[in-house]
């Protein structure tokens, strides 16, 4: 597989032939020294990846991009941890922007869309220090030359899927991680506003009349208004505002 080395993301790069979880690897790693900002962890067989709140990510062997990478963001005050987030999904939607153009989206709180179905998913992992974050890894799968999904999940798809042709799984990896250190630094720079910014102009039915329920099952129509600080879905329901946790919420698809 071909690798690309930025100014720091990716200039140290394992490149495993198999792995439970690139995430779990990473962490590992973590226990045992202080690995290089910047350090990624990627397979091309993920036996047991994972997503976000214990669901599990389906990845077939040698199709797909999955990968994690870690990072220091000292610089971030825990609470602000959905900065991050905010930052890495940034940076998965940047490829897929390159690619697909406006049908690229992102899902609260950081799934990536191509259309109405999920080409990405993002698991951040975040340990803390006091006030602060210590250290944080990005685990960053993307469904590239994938051409079925044998666990039905909602809604699925892949590069192969939208367009047909299939791709160097290193060659866009290598623009990945670019993408990755341009929006983190961006962040370590204290530009968050824009960050913020572009985040809402890429979410996934923004200031759209859409179709929600509630975890009690109960469905309503609201409008995406915004996400606070911490990461909470702002819904403008009949003329107030609503504020969501991951999970205490979804969209129902037409």
């Amino acid at each position: 597989m071909q690798r690309f080395y930025t100014l720091f993301v990716g200039q140290v790069f394992h490149d495993l032939p198999q792995v439970d979880s690139t995430n779990s690897f990473a962490l590992d790693l973590l226990t045992k020294s202080k690995p290089s900002e910047g350090t990624v962890i990627s397979t091309l067989h993920q036996t047991n990846g994972r997503g976000q709140i214990g669901s599990s990510w389906e990845s077939e062997p040698g199709k797909n991009i999955s990968l994690s990478i870690i990072l220091y963001p000292s610089f971030l005050p825990a609470h602000l941890q959905f900065q991050f987030s905010q930052a890495i999904s940034l940076a998965v939607y940047d490829l897929v922007f390159s690619f697909f153009g406006e049908k690229a989206r992102i899902k609260w709180p950081n799934d990536i869309y191509v259309g109405q179905k999920k080409v990405a998913g993002i698991l951040i992992q975040n340990s803390i220090a006091g006030s602060h974050l210590r250290s944080s890894v990005a685990g960053i799968g993307i469904n590239v030359n994938q051409e079925s999904f044998k666990s039905n999940p909602p809604n699925p798809t892949s590069f192969f899927l939208e367009n047909g042709k299939f791709y160097d799984l290193g060659g866009l990896i290598a623009p990945l991680l670019q993408f990755v250190e341009k929006r983190y630094l961006q962040l370590k720079s204290g530009k968050i506003v824009p960050l913020q910014h572009s985040y809402l102009e890429a979410l996934y039915r923004f200031d759209e009349d859409a179709l929600f329920q509630r975890a009690n099952g109960d469905n309503f129509m609201g409008r995406i208004s915004g996400v606070t600080a911490s990461g909470r879905l702002i819904i403008s329901v009949q003329h107030q505002e609503e504020t969501f946790d991951h999970k205490e919420i979804r969209f129902c698809h037409s």
